[in-house]
């Protein structure tokens, strides 16, 4: 080769090599980070250099002052002034695909199972893609979610998003476990979010066992990790259904828990120097969960759909005065409210009928099954309000006849409640059996 050749040829390869982007760290407070001024938007990854000689990763979260401003994920990194922050890829989309499938990631889309990483063959934007809510398909089919109480009396739609609010040790991961197994949904998305390493474990092995394995796909983020971990997670997670909902697919998209997405939230934003309203949520909380939840849902024509449950956590069972358990119940399709009282009577899944609803069952079941559902839950009200008076013997049969037929049914409507861990119950099944109690038979 020509001199005048080579020339040219270095020339050509400098013009395709991706300029390297950086700055130099000019304040850190052990979370958040300021370097001087690079190209980078919101979302962008970055790697610091740090004292150990291992760097740490950071995501750009705005701008101050003529300066990028980077929250860690690594809280607490050994970082020094002056130190290098150069731009990264992948902070801006997901991988997807059917590799997933099967699998248990993090935030960062790496295995957790001890496998190789999945060869994926697809991104999909981890902020979503904006549809035209016009332009959606209605919610106009049931999605049978293998839990007979639910099934039956509160019908969830394909591309409803729906929330289980409840206080701790009531029975939510025993309740997500049942309908990640025995959905009929084609792939069901997985979000662990904060919560505890051991529950993270036993939830995988319980789950990510035989055939039902293979349409699962987990992202685990323990609560030990970066709040801003445990957000991009939550984004992933979604990510990951709506790409499967783009090829036709009925997603169930299982997120526990909204209450800790928030939390990480709120972490950020107190960081930031946001004002805290309400129990100290900053006002980009608020704006968070929407944001979200619209995520999910119906596609458009030729698409699936994403059916999501949220967990939302009531502290002290306060389920009317939380501002996340509000402002979930608010964007929601429904909710069902998880009962310790009917816990402490030995009652799972412990679904609370008369406080919980779905606002969808209207358009997807016919008037019988209305009928009956609406009878089971005023059966069930009678009963759990007069119960004390009951046992008191401050109450004589032939008072209230329907207060007399809640008694008379209320064995059986508990044993229609009751179901195993392992017990499937399809919908058609779960519809008859309401059926024939509404109507006293058996």
């Amino acid at each position: 080769m020509t001199l005048l050749g080579q020339i040219a040829a270095d020339v050509a390869r400098e013009a395709v090599v991706a300029p390297r982007i950086e700055g130099r760290v000019l304040r850190y407070d052990g979370l958040i980070l300021e370097a001087t001024g690079f190209p980078a938007s919101p979302g962008t990854m970055c790697e610091i250099a740090t004292e150990t000689g291992d760097p740490v990763q950071g995501e750009v979260i705005g701008f101050a002052r003529g300066n990028v401003m980077l929250f860690l994920n690594q809280p607490g990194a050994a970082v020094i002034a002056g130190a290098r922050c150069r731009v990264i890829g992948g902070g801006q989309m997901a991988e997807v695909g059917a590799a997933l499938l099967g699998r248990v990631i993090d935030a960062e889309g790496h295995p957790l199972d001890g496998l190789p990483s999945p060869r994926c063959d697809g991104v999909w934007p981890l902020a979503g893609r904006v549809m035209n809510p016009l332009a959606r398909t209605p919610v106009d089919k049931p999605l049978d979610v293998g839990v007979r109480i639910l099934n039956a009396a509160l019908t969830i739609g394909q591309g409803q998003r729906i929330g289980i609010i409840a206080g701790s040790g009531v029975g939510k991961s025993v309740l997500m476990e049942m309908m990640a197994r025995f959905t009929s949904a084609d792939v069901i998305v997985v979000g662990l979010i904060g919560e505890r390493a051991r529950e993270v474990g036993a939830f995988v092995r319980s789950v990510m066992s035989g055939e039902a394995a293979k349409r699962i796909c987990m992202v685990a983020v323990p609560a030990d990790r970066s709040p801003l971990l445990r957000l991009r997670a939550a984004r992933r997670a979604t990510a990951i259904a709506e790409s499967f909902r783009a090829q036709g697919k009925q997603v169930l998209l299982i997120m526990d828990s909204l209450t800790r997405v928030a939390h990480a939230q709120r972490e950020i934003g107190l960081a930031l120097g946001e004002q805290p309203t309400a129990k100290g949520y900053p006002p980009s909380v608020v704006s968070l969960i929407p944001t979200l939840i619209e995520r999910t849902g119906p596609g458009l024509p030729g698409e699936g759909a994403i059916t999501a449950i949220y967990t939302v956590l009531a502290d002290g069972d306060d389920t009317t005065n939380d501002p996340v358990v509000d402002t979930a119940r608010a964007i929601l399709d429904g909710h069902m409210v998880l009962s310790r009282r009917q816990t402490q009577m030995g009652i799972y899944p412990a679904v609370d009928l008369p406080q919980s609803t779905s606002r969808v069952m209207g358009d997807i079941t016919d008037r019988d099954h209305r009928a009956a559902a609406q009878k089971l839950r005023r059966m069930i009200s009678l009963y759990m309000d007069n119960r004390d008076l009951m046992l008191m013997g401050g109450y004589m049969p032939g008072q209230d006849a329907d207060l007399d037929e809640a008694i008379r049914l209320w064995p059986r409507i508990e044993g229609f409640i009751r179901q195993g861990a392992h017990e499937a119950a399809s919908f058609d099944d779960s519809r008859a059996a309401l059926m024939a109690l509404a109507a006293g038979e058996g």
